[in-house]
């Protein structure tokens, strides 16, 4: 199965902000607008991503510094070397888009509730038109039981990472190196992890200036770059 081309979703209807308006320290650029396709692809483009907070109107973020993942440096430590291992985990992506994003937005009750249902609702028709795409991670046995995975927006070059989630210790882990493996394999750069955690921090992503990841964004957001979406072992990733 052939990941999805992006179809070209026409021109916003807002006027949003370009990050370089602010200097509030949290990022926050603005407020408003909606989630249609055409708005999240142009604020995407313009390194812009929604945060929802309860009791406000939709926030706008693009933070300095911004957390990146250079995809040819992932870190992996020796631990997930032996899950990797052991585990017998395959990866698919885009088979499971629905499923992956449910699994992260009842991860991110426990830590805020920005996984909406209308931004559920917003990503799957990204999805649908070719922008957002998920990895999965499956059991080795049960090849139909999700263990782990991520989604997010790619475009071109570069993927932005959403959310991630895990049922099986280091699964969200592989699901990272695995997206950083296929993107290089595809021509991609870098992936986007907006904020740097030490989740994050431990596979290999650094804070870089706002105006550098702007830079490589409008660099490479064009580029012709499609992931593979065959199901592969996990064994490779450390092969």
């Amino acid at each position: 199965m052939a990941a999805v081309r992006p179809v070209d979703p026409g021109p916003s209807e807002w006027a949003l902000p370009d990050p370089d308006t602010t200097d509030d320290p949290s990022g926050l650029v603005g407020f408003g607008a909606d989630l249609e396709p055409a708005t999240l692809v142009d604020a995407y483009r313009r390194g812009l991503f929604p945060w929802p907070h309860d009791g406000l109107p939709l926030p706008w973020f693009s933070p300095d510094p911004r957390g990146v993942v250079d995809p040819t440096d992932v870190h992996v430590s020796r631990s997930l070397r032996k899950t990797i291992a052991r585990s017998a985990w395959h990866t698919t992506v885009d088979r499971a888009f629905d499923d992956v994003i449910g699994a992260c937005a009842s991860r991110s009750r426990h830590e805020g509730t920005w996984i909406t249902r209308p931004m559920r609702k917003a990503y799957r028709t990204l999805h649908r038109l070719g922008w957002a795409h998920s990895v999965e991670v499956w059991d080795g046995e049960r090849s139909d039981r999700l263990v782990g995975g991520l989604y997010g927006v790619q475009l071109g070059g570069v993927f932005t990472g959403e959310s991630m989630f895990h049922r099986e210790r280091d699964a969200s882990k592989v699901a990272l190196v695995d997206l950083a493996r296929r993107l290089v394999d595809a021509g991609g750069v870098l992936i986007d992890v907006q904020l740097l955690t030490p989740h994050l921090e431990s596979l290999g992503a650094v804070e870089v200036a706002r105006d550098d990841f702007l830079a490589r964004l409008a660099r490479h957001r064009d580029d012709d770059v499609t992931l593979d979406a065959s199901a592969l072992p996990v064994t490779r990733l450390v092969g």
